[in-house]
């Protein structure tokens, strides 16, 4: 069951949750209690995602059937997400970023959206109900309309959204910020007389955004995932606790991730990031929450919130699940702008670590990335990325292995992205800008075989480095002419003959313990600028018969050779100076 976080009395179905949206009172619905896994760990490290998702899911929408569950869910997370892993690990300058981008629109809210259209319309089935609110486009008996601030997202975002095809679909940007829009829709949730009226015309509002509990709930599933994947793949041990950072702006997200602590998910820290609209890090430093500043317009708009609506779910659970206590709070920030927490609450938040990032930090964190890893990140990540590393620094906790939810791509933001990695770029339209991106980002999973085989095809890898263990790879890509600073193992024997022979491996170093390479080097023109090992007399005597070898310089101790230079036809090596 499902209660309001406004009043005690208010009880309602999952399914009756996700139909309205928005308690009566204005309240949020919040499980009546936080079940814990029924799986172990071992079992969950061998599921797909969508598995995991239905052994979450099942526990909090328990009026839903199985078949309905994993009817909704299969319908979800399918074709559209550009990988089946659906929700990858990206290990990265000690930290695994959980990308969650990988959905039609390449931002974080695809792996609740495409969901929560299911799971509306087997409510509204389930609730004999006309209709209900649906997030795709033409899905029958259904209407979206989508309040955005005008200003306030990039262009990318807005052209999604205003070029989007259905005849259900509406779009509308406002004049003001992203707490103007919400608090707008919110008012429209609690207008008796407009309810009425939708009613007899045969429909009723429910919320697509994460004040619904059912965008909230299937955002638990990927950290759940995230956490068996790092078991399986023997990066933690059993119940090794793990940091969760989290860039937070309407609180759902982190929320999420403390639903799937409160779960049984090991989790040491939950880091709360904050851009410089930093209400929340104000909040868990000081245990006030004062929305009365003003509001940045920042490079990670989907953080630009100064009412964190969901930080109510985490206020009710603080209060001791008292709905009087959290009312009088909402009512009080709602009529001053701000509220304070008591002491005794303010314990309660020790699962948590709050920080913000600046632009220039945010900026700056993006740069490091790239030029440490090759990695690219969007602003909204780098944010968190960036209080990751003040947390380490605050802390000292360098050791807790740490999940950074990466929330959307970096082309959703490329102009941002690219004039952090070089300030070159801002001369470029939006579409020249995403062509650039698309030539520097593209990482491979490392334990993806089947495409590091096919990377020598691709033009933009000129610096992909290939695992030191994939022989498989190792071999093919020497004929490749994109490999010039490709590096090969110097324990791969096999290959490093191969390699000279292509032109590519003009600045190929032959590992100074192979004579046999050594021997070969000298017919080829990649010898150039080889340097034969002091000691291998033998390579120094049989290189001057190669003129390409101009570059070469004899040993001062070597008078054989010396003398033999001089009879050399043409005279390459001149100017020779005999001593």
């Amino acid at each position: 069951m499902y209660a309001s976080t406004r009043d005690a009395n208010e009880k309602v179905t999952a399914s009756q949750a996700i139909l309205k949206g928005l308690a009566n009172d204005g309240g949020l619905y919040v499980p009546t209690e936080i079940p814990s896994l029924d799986v172990s760990m071992e079992e969950l490290s061998k599921m797909t995602y969508q598995e995991t998702a239905y052994e979450v899911l099942k526990l909090f929408l328990t009026d839903y059937t199985e078949e309905e569950l994993k009817n909704c869910i299969n319908a979800a997370y399918d074709s559209k997400f550009d990988t089946e892993e659906i929700a990858p690990l990206v290990d990265a300058d000690g930290a695994y970023y959980l990308e969650l981008f990988h959905g039609p629109t390449i931002a974080f809210k695809d792996m609740a959206l495409s969901i929560l259209p299911h799971l509306l319309i087997t409510a509204a089935r389930k609730n004999n109900v006309k209709a209900a609110l649906a997030g795709f486009a033409d899905v029958k008996g259904t209407r979206i309309i989508v309040f955005y601030p005008k200003n306030g997202v990039s262009p990318v975002q807005e052209k999604q959204m205003v070029t989007q095809k259905g005849d259900n679909t509406f779009v509308v940007g406002i004049h003001g910020n992203f707490d103007q829009a919400q608090t707008g829709v919110k008012k429209m949730f609690s207008d008796t007389e407009l309810a009425k009226e939708m009613d007899a015309a045969g429909y009723q509002f429910s919320s697509a955004n994460s004040i619904n509990i059912g965008r909230l709930v299937p955002q638990i599933a990927y950290y759940v995932y995230a956490y068996a994947k790092l078991y399986a793949n023997g990066v933690i041990a059993k119940d090794e606790k793990i940091n969760i950072v989290v860039p937070t702006g309407n609180f759902g997200n982190i929320l999420a991730a403390f639903y799937a602590k409160n779960m049984g998910i090991p989790v040491a820290k939950l880091i709360c990031a904050s851009n410089e609209n930093k209400v929340l890090y104000d909040f868990f430093s000081t245990g006030t929450y004062d929305k009365n500043r003003e509001f940045m317009l920042t490079s990670s708009p989907s953080m630009d919130i100064l009412i964190s609506s969901n930080l109510e779910r985490l206020i009710y659970r603080i209060a001791g699940e008292d709905a009087a206590k959290n009312a009088a709070l909402m009512k009080e920030l709602n009529t001053t702008g701000k509220y304070e927490i008591t002491s005794e609450m303010k314990e309660k938040l020790a699962d948590f670590y709050g920080n913000y990032a600046s632009e220039k930090e945010t900026a700056d964190t993006i740069r490091d990335l790239y030029e440490k890893t090759g990695y690219v990140i969007d602003t909204h990540t780098a944010v968190a990325a960036s209080v990751y590393h003040k947390y380490k620094k605050d802390t000292n906790d360098a050791e807790t292995k740490t999940v950074i939810a990466s929330t959307a791509s970096p082309f959703k933001f490329s102009r941002s992205v690219m004039d952090a990695i070089d300030p070159k770029y801002d001369s470029l339209s939006e579409f020249e800008l995403v062509d650039e991106l698309s030539k520097i980002d593209y990482t491979i999973p490392s334990d993806n075989r089947e495409l590091q085989l096919f990377v020598d095809c691709l033009k933009n890898i000129f610096y992909y480095t290939i695992p030191s263990d994939n022989r498989e790879l190792q071999h093919p890509v020497c004929e490749s002419e994109f490999y010039d600073h490709y590096t090969i193992p110097s324990d791969n024997r096999e290959l490093q003959p191969r390699w000279m022979k292509s032109y590519t491996g003009t600045h190929y170093t032959i590992p100074s313990d192979n004579r046999e390479l050594q021997r070969e080097c000298k017919p080829y023109i990649i010898g150039r600028y080889y340097t034969i090992p002091s000691d291998n007399r033998e390579l120094q005597h049989v290189v001057e018969r190669s003129v390409q070898q101009t570059d070469y310089t004899i040993p001062s101790d070597n008078r054989e050779l010396q003398r033999n230079v001089l009879q050399m036809l043409p005279l390459t090596i001149i100017p020779y100076q005999v001593i």
